[in-house]
């Protein structure tokens, strides 16, 4: 199978040598072979997965709750001043 390491080294603006384009060839040539054998293999019968168990995200439920007073929302503030957290300066 013949790739061009090249348009996709242009693709993915990477900058590769003559040696390595040969050695990514052959390494994707080789990861393509593969995935042709994969095809060949019968799934008709296996369901469809994304996880090899199941998963479900553990969430809380969504509640309305009062809002933390400033000083609960300033406690672990490093720098503050006042009702205000203090950072450093980024426009001159």
């Amino acid at each position: 199978m013949n790739i061009d390491v090249g348009h996709i080294a242009h693709l993915a603006r990477l900058t590769i040598t003559a040696e390595e384009s040969e050695k990514f060839s052959q390494q994707l040539s080789s990861i393509l072979e593969y995935v042709k054998k994969l095809e060949e293999i019968d799934t008709s019968g296996v369901e469809p997965t994304s996880h090899l168990f199941g998963v479900s995200n553990v969430m809380r439920e969504d509640s309305v709750r009062p809002p933390l007073s400033k000083d609960e929302a300033l406690m672990n503030a490093p720098d503050r001043s006042g009702d205000f957290y203090r950072v450093l300066k980024i426009i001159e």
